[in-house]
């Protein structure tokens, strides 16, 4: 597919072959709803059994799948109900300096980086095609792990994986250095050398999708990897590192340890035999992880953490239009994404008409069970997730905005909340300062662009934004103007393979997807060597 698209889910009640048609063409759909208010499904409704079994819970070390040194487990939970899905192995700083060393080995001794660059590309190609044959499988392991809805998994994140993934299978063979003119009798050339050992540290809000995004870089590059899962979601990545064991990678060169943060991340993070380290997570979290890691090794750190992106709808909008992509901006996969756009700010000459439509569009979301069809949105991850939603919707109101819709709890189990709106927000609250990470859209006024842009960029964030305007000066102005890594024009979440992700100030350093991915998983190495009587310098 030339591109896939995340807001392939904007505006619907999925059809089968219109998500296809939508991921594929990046069309916009408008299907009626049957829901006039929150659906109760999540309340009144059994869950249904999920289609899948857990295979995999052990850590994958050195091509085996072994116990935690320590024997220690811990349980992942379904949030649709809060009830136990597996135990898992729990990994500690033994366990990583057991990874790191099979990484190591598997770097200076195996056979991954003495492969031609066309062996390896193979390799990844043939993941790239299991991925895609038990799309099923992964999507309902990630939908009962991390409450997403299963549709959305299935149809748009998992062919999202496939298509990174032979992206870079096929940057394998085309990674290369340069010969360099110089000025006396001297060959000079560049060499991109794999920097090593790579320690990757995903988040739990897209569990699959993160794996794919670390590890196809890093093993085009022919580097080798420790990656840690995020504990709240650890059954995809140990899945799909399987698959890569089948699509014949070597042993050692993926390690997957499922841990918790302070313990198994830190080790990771504070190792001496790592190379480099990617992150993906807050930016508390990201500040510690950049702190360790150069109080150790100073090895070089990629970051990709939180934002507080706005979405700026112009006058000269069509309302029901940005209603929509504001909506899907915000609420898509319940709100747990880096890049939401949570600050939606709307020209006060359609202010008003702008908030009545969002909540009534709020109002129509079809909340309930992830794995039923139709279904737009599903539980928080968990228990901590979903109260500190609520904490920051009892301060929105608290701090005067007017809740609109929603700001309760939805169903009597799991961690459903109701999608939520708030008017009359200023920028001195929380819900307009802080990632909520959560179904909380916040509504603000503005007058002019110049206005706007400056508000936008007051924040310590700089992630993404979205700009929806009819005039191309005024989204030309926009786009320069703002201080964000991505920044979307009538459109949102569009995450092409090609297309480089990454923040600004305390959203991160580095990139994601890309060409400009690679470089973080590269040495520049100079070799210089002289020419006796050379035919021509």
């Amino acid at each position: 597919m030339a591109s896939q698209k995340i807001s392939s889910f904007l505006s619907r009640t999925l059809v089968s072959s219109s998500i296809r048609s939508l991921s594929q063409h990046g069309r916009t759909s408008h299907c009626r709803r049957v829901v006039s208010r929150y659906s109760t499904a999540a309340a009144t409704e059994d869950p249904i059994t999920p289609p899948v079994s857990v295979k995999y819970t052990q850590l994958l070390i050195g091509g085996k799948f072994v116990d935690s040194a320590s024997g220690k487990k811990f349980k992942t939970y379904d949030p649709r109900t809060g009830n136990v899905i597996a135990e898992v192995a729990e990994g500690d700083a033994e366990d990583i300096n057991r990874a790191v060393a099979a990484a190591r080995k598997a770097f200076d001794e195996g056979p991954w980086p003495k492969m031609t660059a066309y062996e390896r590309s193979k390799i990844l190609f043939k993941f790239a095609d299991l991925l895609e044959q038990h799309t099923d499988e992964i999507a309902a392991l990630e939908t009962w792990d991390n409450g997403k809805p299963y549709e959305q998994a299935a149809k748009a994140e998992l062919p999202m994986c496939v298509r990174l993934m032979r992206y870079y299978a096929g940057w394998a063979d085309k990674i290369h250095g340069l010969t360099v003119p110089a000025d006396g009798p001297y060959q000079m050339q560049t060499l991109h050398e794999p920097i090593g050992v790579a320690g990757q540290i995903i988040p739990w809000n897209f569990p699959i999708l993160m794996f794919v995004w670390k590890v196809a870089p890093a093993l085009a590059c022919g580097n080798t990897i420790v990656l840690k899962s995020a504990e709240q979601t650890p059954l995809t990545a140990i899945y799909a590192a399987k698959l890569l064991q089948e699509a014949g990678l070597p042993d050692g060169v993926i390690n997957v340890v499922s841990g918790y943060g302070p313990t198994a991340g830190g080790a990771l993070a504070s190792h001496m035999d790592v190379d480099k380290l990617a992150f993906t997570g807050s930016t508390v979290t990201g500040k510690l992880v950049l702190e360790m890691a150069s109080k150790s090794n100073l090895k070089p750190v990629t970051l990709e953490l939180g934002g507080k992106s706005p979405f700026i709808v112009c006058k000269d909008a069509d309302i029901d239009k940005a209603v929509e992509l504001a909506h899907f901006a915000l609420f898509f996969n319940q709100g747990q994404c880096c890049c939401a756009g949570s600050r939606t700010y709307v020209h006060e000459s359609i202010y008003d008409e702008f908030v009545e439509k969002a909540k009534a569009r709020a109002m129509k979301r079809v909340v309930g069970d992830p794995f039923r069809k139709d279904i737009e949105q599903g539980p928080q991850i968990d228990s901590e997730q979903f109260e500190k939603v609520m904490q920051y919707i009892r301060s929105g109101i608290e701090s005067g905005a007017k809740l609109e819709t929603g700001g309760e709890k939805l169903g009597s189990k799991g961690y459903y909340i109701q999608p939520t709106v708030f008017s009359n927000v200023n920028e001195d609250m929380l819900i307009a300062q802080d990632e909520i990470f959560g179904p909380v859209q916040s509504i603000l006024k503005f007058k002019d662009i110049q206005e706007v842009a400056r508000r936008a960029n007051n924040t310590h964030y700089g992630l993404a934004a979205g700009v929806f305007t009819q005039d191309i000066d005024t989204a030309n102005y926009l786009a320069r103007a703002l201080k964000v890594g991505t920044v979307w024009v009538n459109c949102y979440d569009v995450f092409d393979a090609a297309i480089p992700f990454g923040g600004y100030k305390m959203s991160g350093q580095g990139r994601e997807k890309g060409i400009y991915c690679l470089m973080n998983y590269l040495q520049v190495k100079s070799v210089v060597t002289p020419l006796k009587d050379p035919a021509w310098l």
